[in-house]
């Protein structure tokens, strides 16, 4: 697989879960939740930037926006979640649930891509995993 195709789709991806942690912040109720989320959305553009410049230091253009499907997406959500009873935690599970998806997409990615191009993004699935371990124990809270 074309590494730069691959790094682009998963910029793409990526791009459409930082938008939706944005959307969430500023919808989130409860100001924990708000930095938290904040928090993620920032370490997504870290990880944007990094394949970015990867591709970039490769003399090719990086994708800079989402997908068609992602930004629908989007606008789903803010329609349905603010008129939820218990909003954050209809957030928190959407999030998570698209957070599972990026983290499955990278680690297809992982298993597809050419050696060289497996190691960088080997280096993003930390802070993915990190991401996604707070937004299930997020959720799994919000059960209680």
């Amino acid at each position: 697989m074309d590494p730069h195709a691959l790094y682009n789709a998963l910029i793409r991806r990526s791009i459409d879960m930082r938008a939706l942690y944005r959307d969430a912040a500023t919808q989130a109720q409860e100001p924990g939740l708000r930095a938290v989320l904040g928090e993620n959305a920032a370490a997504l553009g870290q990880l944007i930037g990094e394949l970015q410049a990867q591709i970039r230091g490769s003399g090719a253009e990086p994708a800079s926006h989402g997908r068609f499907a992602g930004q629908a997406q989007r606008h789903l959500a803010a329609w349905l979640l603010p008129s939820a009873p218990y909003r954050d935690q209809a957030w928190i599970r959407r999030l998570a649930r698209s957070e599972a998806a990026l983290l499955q997409a990278f680690e297809r990615g992982i298993e597809q891509a050419p050696a060289d191009a497996a190691l960088v993004l080997r280096r993003q699935l930390p802070r993915l995993q990190g991401i996604h371990l707070d937004m299930h124990s997020l959720a799994r809270a919000g059960r209680c």
